[in-house]
């Protein structure tokens, strides 16, 4: 793809460290963004020391730093450091896009609140991700995903009755945080486009993960009925949930009367359409352990890869439960690009696959085009161009 890329021509700033942040900044880089990370000397992101392999950790390139920072730059500044702030207040001139997720205040004390940033530049998009957002009584309290999960009830709900609460097996909140920060900038910048005023946006992870689940939370706003764990199963149908083939789990989502019919005519139990436990929507979900029952009965005859050709072909959503290795090897992820090769940094004999969006534009996915940066590996291009500007 060239460079038709929605964001070709921004350049984001970006501060963050570790998730949430750097999440939000690597999906703008596949928009098109040149994306430059502002690290701490010597140390930089802490996602560089986190991942499975001791080797990365302690070379700055962990595996969780690798997963979501490719295509983007690196340059070392230290904002306590009278050259470096130099420096930094160069680049934001030049800038269309700050994003940061420290805890709410952190960047105002030193010197840098949305008031001078938008005196520096004033159509600068500041955007800060954080816990609970820089307003409210918890605005200073410390969080991380797992600390948002539990307090948004995400966690309890996940599980079943006799295993709940349980943290959900990815850093989805660090994920829904990162996600809605990308989409509200890139709103920020068609706004701008109109405008001529850059924005200060306001990103609360607890917020953004209680607005993401949708029915969990919907359901009692609007009726007032608490959401409960319900394991592997859909609460507002059935069948829908996990059942048993005969070599492993299969998820079916017969959620429509249509759906169930023809279910029940591909196992080949035509009798639970006329069983009055089972007659409607309703009645099944009160009936839905003897559903599932009959259903897995049923199911034990054949294999779940064959299930699944013969339940979707027929209109009813039906697959496999895979593991992620599982999942990364399927041919529908390799014919739409979502999985792109490029150099391992540092190490010239083996390659990194990374993930792309899931979005394709024109036609082409959208790909990194370059591997995750060496700490510092910028600095060059950039503490350059500010030295030209802070000279006498």
């Amino acid at each position: 793809m060239d460079d038709d890329r929605p964001l070709h021509g921004v350049r984001i700033l970006d501060l963050t460290n570790v998730l949430a942040g750097p999440y939000c900044s690597y999906h703008l880089m596949l928009l098109g963004a040149e994306v430059v990370k502002i690290e701490r000397p010597g140390d930089g992101d802490l996602a560089r020391r986190l991942g499975p392999e001791p080797g990365l950790n302690r070379a700055a390139i962990g595996a969780s730093f690798l997963a979501q920072n490719a295509g983007k730059k690196s340059v070392e500044l230290d904002l306590k450091d009278a050259t470096d702030r130099a420096t930094f207040e160069a680049l934001l001139t030049g800038a269309d896009v700050l994003l940061e997720n420290f805890r709410a205040g952190v960047l105002s004390r030193i010197g840098y609140g949305w008031e001078t940033l938008h005196r520096i530049n004033p159509r600068l998009v500041y955007c800060a991700i954080s816990g609970f957002g820089q307003t409210g009584p918890m605005r200073q309290a410390p969080a991380y995903d797992q600390i948002i999960q539990g307090l948004s009830g995400m966690m309890s709900v996940t599980g079943t009755p006799e295993t709940a609460p349980l943290r959900v097996g990815f850093p989805v909140s660090d994920t829904i945080g990162g996600l809605v920060a990308a989409m509200t900038i890139a709103a920020a910048l068609a706004g701008r486009s109109r405008t001529g005023k850059g924005v200060c946006l306001d990103v609360s992870m607890l917020e953004t993960s209680l607005s993401a689940m949708g029915w969990a939370a919907s359901n009692f706003l609007v009726s007032g009925v608490p959401p409960e764990p319900m394991g592997d199963q859909n609460a507002t149908a059935a069948p829908s949930g996990t059942f048993h083939a005969a070599d492993g789990p299969l998820n079916i989502a017969a959620n429509r009367q249509e759906q169930f019919a023809t279910l029940c005519r591909l196992i080949e139990r035509p009798d639970l359409l006329t069983d009055r436990r089972f007659a409607d929507r309703e009645a099944r979900k009160q009936h839905r352990a003897a559903l599932n029952d009959e259903i897995n009965k049923a199911l034990r005859s054949r294999p779940a890869v064959e299930w699944e050709h013969t339940l979707s072909a027929a209109g009813v959503p039906a697959a496999r439960i895979l593991t992620v290795p599982q999942a990364m090897e399927l041919d529908q992820l390799k014919t739409r690009g979502f999985l792109t090769d490029l150099e391992f940094p540092g190490d010239p004999d083996r390659t990194l696959r990374v993930t792309g969006n899931g979005v394709l534009v024109n036609g082409e996915a959208l790909r990194p085009r370059t591997p995750p940066p060496l700490l510092g590996e910028h600095n060059h291009e950039f503490k350059t161009t500010a030295d030209e500007v802070t000279a006498p």
